[in-house]
């Protein structure tokens, strides 16, 4: 199987085995086994954690958010100028501040989690998507090559059927001259 890898890493991707990364030489014994490179990266995410951090971030970056979010904070601002005799929070309103900023210090690194957990997916997927090309243009280099010694093999086939053909003539011609030239 080495030699195998070693003639097709020459021969299609012009380097020498050992020049390769681990992960083109994954995709080249794929290609030696006949055997599929793509997967499904699609699994579901198994950590609790990191599922409520994509809930999280799915809803805090949505419409429905800042719509309920502008909802909230003119409630509690006409309840505490206009509704309210004796306000629970008095303009400036310091505890709204306080509670925004609680917020925004949960809601950041929640949302930051789920940023880098979908940029390892967009990685992780970059990668497949390198290998499963990498697949596909060395089957095509195969295919180019299989048909390029189909081309030879019937070339050769003409070439010697005109060589036949040739020596047929030729000797038909000399048997005519043979045949003329002797009763001259």
């Amino acid at each position: 199987m080495d030699a195998k890898l070693r003639i097709l890493s020459e021969r299609l991707l012009r380097k020498s085995f050992e020049e390769l990364s681990e992960r083109d030489r994954r995709v080249l014994r794929h290609v030696a086994e006949h055997g599929t490179v793509a997967r499904d990266l699609s699994q579901p995410e198994s950590d609790l954690g990191a599922r409520i951090a994509d809930r999280v971030a799915a809803f805090g970056g949505s419409w429905a958010f800042i719509g309920i979010f502008a909802l909230v904070l003119l409630g509690w601002v006409a309840l505490n100028t206009v509704i309210l005799v004796a306000a629970i929070d008095p303009y400036p309103f310091v505890f709204l501040n306080l509670i925004l900023s609680m917020l925004a210090a949960v809601q950041a690194p929640v949302i930051m989690m789920s940023q880098n957990r979908q940029a390892e997916k967009d990685r992780l997927a970059a990668a497949h998507d390198y290998e499963v090309n990498l697949k596909a243009e060395i089957e095509i280099m195969r295919l180019h090559e299989k048909l390029d010694e189909l081309r030879m093999v019937a070339l050769e086939g003409r070439f010697a059927a005109l060589e036949a053909r040739l020596d047929a003539i030729a000797a038909a011609v000399g048997a005519d001259q043979g045949a003329t030239g002797g009763a001259t």
